[in-house]
Order: structure tokens, then C-alpha cells, then sequence
């Protein structure tokens, strides 16, 4: 059950309509993911959500949660957080070039929004720092009154969450390279402190002196003597990790992946205190035998049995083609997919490798297979649908107003939902036609024993058409997909190429083996399971 301050509260649980019954098939997220990590003046963990445009506190006695900036707000894309000695927060915003400042009276201002992949920031004393994670990134001193930044690095490796040491340094995690630089804040002379990570992606200071470093690629958190080098193992989590900080000397880190907050013991021992969700969720295929796949922007999930998450590949992992949106299976662990980078491939996740079909394509998202064994995308930006085969690609339809999704219907016609023009047009033998209009933004789609089934997002229902007649109906309504309630509008994500594409919503439908449906609830973060009524 949601609790106040959750990302997503409803008036009213989903409603299905007569015969039909709904189940949540994996819990509701209680956060967008998690990014940067601050610990509070208020004794409260603080948590960047990027993909959620949300700044939540976490109360560690209780477990309640307090949405501080919450997605539609004036902050988007929240990545890294710093509080000056007066409590205002300071934050970056990656996919914004920006740095804001959330005020303790609770006014938003920019500070500098000419900061390409702002990434990590922190106070050192009362000097406000900020690297961009990206190639050639910088490290700038800003000034809080607003006026120029002074630079004091340039061309980085992909510098991440930075922090300043008792030795009156900056140590600065750098992604690309492995490598934690101990750099002076006043010359910008830098030296290596300890190299050979994987996937370094933030240092914070303990208590007793020692640099903690997470490291994304490995999962593991280290514990690094800043004057000789020399590391330990304090815990091994799984790959992901992307943020820490320590609260009343207590070690907390965050997964961005799939919103886990844990607690690192000071034996090594884990406390889980937020469990492991969905961001979105995106894509969703079912394979040949019946297992559940779910797409969720920087992973790929199989769903277990009981809800459980199995990330089968994540964005930096070996043979991974990226940040993963759309996704079909084809069998024998191959999946057909799209990246929100702009390609599409097919993906081996258990063979850690991939085949790019495509690159260039204006905001990909649905993707289903064609019996000639190539593949149907929809292309959102570009307005097209596109058959591609081996290294040939078709424009299927074009000038189409926010293509979403595509389904082969059983005797090979095609299907596309237009997300802005609310309508599901079939098209094949030359011609195409509108099969189901008046919608208000429809997204996922997915056909099964001559019913097409069409998610609308905009009036988050479930509608069912049967093809022969043409008859329809809602299958399910107040569905928790889209926008959480209170919020009119929720600002795209721009995304930072070569990293992330932009970043939209994408409620997406498959059908299992039984004839059940799986729907991604994008809103609360979890898929429902929708069948009809035993009899």
C-alpha cells in the first residue's frame, strides 16, 4: 500500500470493469530511482530522482517520505544535492545544464543553467563546486550571488559525485577512467588518488577519515585510504550504484536503476530500506515461456515469480546496447529493443551482447517483430513507422502525430497508436485506416485472439477493440499511469547524447500465454495484471 508522500496517491484503487479483474503483479515504487544522496540538517536523507523530476526526504526512524520537489515542479531531472549553512538546496540538473537552488522558504531559482551535464556538487566550507559528467567535462567553482564560474579543470573523464576532504581537497570520482583524483581547490593541480575501479560514481567521507567510494559497475562500496591508496571491500550490492552519505555516522547508498536505498552495516551486512522498483516501468514482452520482461529505461528486468526483480542487463553492463525503452521478445533469450538513445537492436542479455539494426531514429519507442524476422518501430520524433531487416529500413507510414506503439495483427496488418492525435490506425495492403479514434492519449498496444488492446495514458484506461466488429469497450479505469494526480503537466527530459536520449512516458501492454495482460502502471511504478473473471 502506497503511504503518504509516495510518489503516486490515487483517490481510488484501479477499477476494473464487470468480468474483468485486476492485480498488481510487482509493488508501486516510492521513488523515481534514486541518485544523489544528502544527508539533512533535520537528520533526514535526502534523494535526487532524475527520471522522476522529484527531491524526496526519507525519515530513517519511520520510513515516511516527504516529497520536497515533486515531478511537474520547477526542478527537472534532479541528480546530485548540497545544502549551504543556511538550508537552501542547491541542485544539479543533469539533463538541464542547470544548477537551482530550492530555498529554505521554498522558492526555486536558477543559478547557472550553462552547465552541460552538471552532475556532482558540494560545499567545500562556504565555496559552492560542480563537475559535468560528461566527455571533457569541467570542474567549476560557482558563486553564489550568482556571477561567473571560475573553471578549474577542464577535459575530464566523465567526473561524477565529488566531495571535500578534511585535508581541505576535492576528490573527485571520474567514471571513464576508474580513477579518484584528489584535486586543489585553488590551483586545480590534481593527482590520482587510487585508479582500476569499475565504474567509480561517488566519494563521501566517513567519520574516521577514510574516503567511501560506490562504484557502479561492480556494486561494490569501497573503503579507500586517501593517503596510500590502498582499498577494502566493505559490501558488495549489485551493479548500479550510484550515490552515498552518511547520517549520524550510519552509511546509506542508492541504486539509480531501481530506486533501492540500502544500508551498509559496519560489518559488511546490508539493510534494506527501500526496496528494489520500477522507474517507469516502459516496454513489457512476454517470451515463449511465459516469463515477463520489462523494459525500464537504464535496465532489463524478468519479473519472478511473486513480483520479485531480476535484472538481466543493465546500461553499462557488457554487451548492453544502452538505455533500453521499447522491447519484444523473440525467443531463445534474444529480444528485439529500442534505445532512448535512438537505435534499435537485437539484444542477447544472458550472451552479454547485441546487434545494432539501426541509429539516427528521432525517439524510438514501440517495437514488434515482422514474420519475415525483422522488426516494426515506432518512430515518436520522426512521426514514421519503419520495418527494418538486416541493413535495409522501410518507411511503413509517415507524417504521423506521435507515433507510440506497433502490433502485427494475425493476418499480418499493422497497428500504430498516435499518442497526440488519440487514435489507432491499421495499415498494410497499401492502405490505412483508423480503427479507434476519440482517445485521449493512447500509448501502449498489444493483439490477442482478434481483440486489439489500447493503454490510454491521458484517461488512464484500458480499452478493448474487437477487429471483426469494431466494437469497443473500457476494460479497466483510474489506472495509476501517467502523471500522478494534482500534477497537469510533467516537463520532458531532454537527455544528454551519447549517454540518454530524451526521456517520455511510455505505458505499455503484452499479452501472456493464459490471455492475461500486463500493463505498465509508468505512474505508481509497478505492472498490473488484468484477466477476465473465472466463471
Amino acid at each position: 500500500m502506497l503511504q503518504l508522500g509516495d510518489r503516486y496517491m490515487a483517490a481510488r484503487p484501479p477499477r476494473p470493469a464487470a468480468g474483468w479483474d485486476i492485480q498488481r503483479l510487482t509493488p508501486a515504487s516510492r521513488l523515481y530511482g534514486a541518485n544523489g544522496l544528502r544527508a539533512g540538517a533535520d537528520g533526514r536523507l535526502y534523494i535526487a530522482q532524475m527520471s522522476g523530476s522529484q527531491i524526496s526526504a526519507l525519515d530513517l526512524s519511520n520510513g515516511e517520505i516527504e516529497v520536497i520537489s515533486r515531478t511537474g515542479g520547477d526542478i527537472i531531472a534532479p541528480d546530485d544535492l548540497a545544502f549551504d549553512a543556511s538550508g537552501n538546496l542547491y541542485v544539479t540538473e543533469y539533463l538541464e545544464a542547470r544548477v537551482s537552488v530550492l530555498e529554505a522558504g521554498g522558492r526555486v531559482r536558477v543559478l547557472r543553467d550553462d552547465l552541460p551535464g552538471a552532475n556532482g556538487i558540494t560545499f567545500h566550507g562556504d565555496r559552492l563546486f560542480v563537475d559535468e559528467c560528461r566527455f571533457g567535462g569541467r570542474l567549476v567553482e560557482l558563486d553564489v550571488a550568482g556571477g561567473a564560474p571560475c573553471v578549474l579543470l577542464e577535459d575530464m573523464p566523465l567526473p561524477n559525485a565529488l566531495a571535500p576532504g578534511p585535508d581541505g581537497r576535492l576528490y573527485v570520482p571520474l567514471v571513464q577512467t576508474g580513477e579518484i583524483w584528489r584535486v586543489d581547490p585553488d590551483s586545480g593541480a590534481h593527482e590520482v588518488v587510487v585508479g582500476g575501479l569499475a565504474l567509480p560514481s561517488a566519494v563521501k567521507f566517513a567519520p574516521d577519515g577514510y574516503l567511501v567510494c560506490t562504484q557502479g559497475g561492480s556494486g561494490e562500496v569501497l573503503r579507500v585510504d586517501p593517503r596510500s591508496g590502498q582499498s577494502t571491500v566493505l559490501a558488495k550490492l549489485d551493479p548500479g550504484l550510484d550515490n552515498l552519505d552518511f547520517v549520524d555516522g550510519r552509511l546509506f547508498v542508492s541504486t539509480m536503476s531501481d530506486g533501492r536505498i540500502t544500508e551498509v552495516l559496519s560489518n559488511g551486512d546490508l539493510r534494506a530500506i527501500l526496496p528494489a522498483s520500477f522507474q517507469s516501468p516502459l516496454g513489457l514482452a512476454v517470451s515463449e515461456d511465459g516469463a515477463l520482461y520489462v523494459a525500464d529505461n537504464f535496465a532489463l528486468y524478468r519479473v519472478r515469480g511473486g513480483g520479485g526483480l531480476e535484472c538481466v542487463g543493465w546500461m553499462s553492463s557488457r554487451g548492453s546496447p544502452g538505455c533500453v525503452r521499447g522491447v519484444a521478445a523473440r525467443g531463445e533469450g534474444v529480444f528485439a529493443v529500442t534505445m532512448t538513445g535512438g537505435r534499435a537492436a537485437l539484444y542477447r542479455p544472458f550472451e552479454c551482447s547485441h546487434e545494432l539494426l539501426a541509429e539516427g531514429l528521432d525517439q524510438p519507442y514501440g517495437v514488434a517483430n515482422l514474420e519475415n524476422g525483422g522488426v516494426l518501430v515506432a518512430e515518436f520524433g520522426g512521426g514514421r513507422v519503419l520495418a527494418i531487416n538486416g541493413r535495409e529500413t522501410t518507411v511503413m507510414a509517415r507524417d504521423l502525430d506521435g507515433p507510440m506503439d506497433v502490433e502485427v495483427g494475425p493476418d499480418g496488418d499493422c497497428f500504430v497508436s498516435e499518442a497526440r492525435a488519440g487514435r489507432v490506425v491499421r495499415f498494410g495492403r497499401g492502405q490505412a485506416e483508423t480503427v479507434l479514434e476519440g482517445l485521449v492519449r493512447p500509448q501502449g498496444i498489444a493483439a490477442h485472439n482478434g481483440c486489439l488492446y489500447v493503454v490510454d495514458a491521458g484517461a488512464k484506461t484500458v480499452v478493448a477493440l474487437e477487429l471483426a466488429s469494431g466494437a469497443s469497450e473500457v476494460i479497466a479505469a483510474d489506472l495509476p499511469i501517467g502523471a500522478p494526480p494534482g500534477v497537469t503537466e510533467v516537463k520532458p527530459l531532454r537527455g544528454l547524447p551519447p549517454f540518454v536520449g530524451p526521456l517520455g512516458p511510455f505505458a505499455a501492454i503484452a499479452v501472456g500465454p493464459d490471455g492475461r495482460l500486463f500493463l505498465g502502471a509508468d505512474g505508481e511504478g509497478s505492472v498490473l495484471a488484468l484477466r477476465r473473471s473465472e466463471a
